[in-house]
């Protein structure tokens, strides 16, 4: 691969950054502002627990991965394997980061507060981010259907989870104290 792709495409993860806080700040209120609707509700936060504002970063990180993919995978010479490699690893650690930084902050501390909240969810996108495309950079890639069982399991969860949560804190509501839809 060449030097100038390498370079390429850490600028495309970096100025994805901020567009994807943006896009999955939007996701917080798309279930609400579609009046409820289930299908929405499947893919954006529908309460206020922490499990649902991990929702926040799905559809955006995937989109983001598979529209620069198909935009640039002859011109750049994407590795397909390596790219969705990216994108799996992107998207479980973008997740992953959510629950781990807020349930720190929350314990370690015993405060809560929104900026903090919001804060999280620009360092769960950087984080992702920056570890997908260390993944492009530096790996060998995974075979394709591995990353895309990989991400359609992350959605699966995600989905079902949403319908019939267990009855933990991690899916509480922290206003109401309800589950799920």
């Amino acid at each position: 691969m060449h030097r100038k792709n390498i370079s390429t495409t850490t600028k495309w993860c970096l100025t994805s950054i901020p567009l994807l806080f943006f896009i999955g700040s939007i996701f917080h209120f798309l279930f609400e502002l579609s009046g409820d609707s289930p299908i929405v509700g499947a893919f954006s936060a529908v309460n206020e627990s922490v499990w649902e504002h991990q929702k926040m970063l799905l559809l955006p990180v995937t989109g983001w991965w598979v529209i620069i993919y198909f935009f640039k995978r002859t011109r750049h010479q994407i590795d397909t394997r390596k790219w969705f490699a990216g994108l799996a690893a992107s998207l479980i650690f973008s997740v992953l980061t959510i629950p781990l930084a807020h349930y720190f902050y929350t314990e370690a501390f015993g405060v809560g507060f929104l900026i903090v909240d919001i804060l999280i969810l620009l360092l769960a996108v950087a984080v992702g981010q920056c570890i997908g495309i260390h993944v492009y950079k530096h790996s060998k890639g995974i075979p394709l259907y591995a990353s895309l069982i990989v991400v359609l399991l992350i959605f699966f969860i995600f989905i079902l989870f949403t319908f019939y949560p267990p009855q933990l804190p991690w899916f509480r509501d922290s206003l109401t104290g309800q589950y799920g839809i």
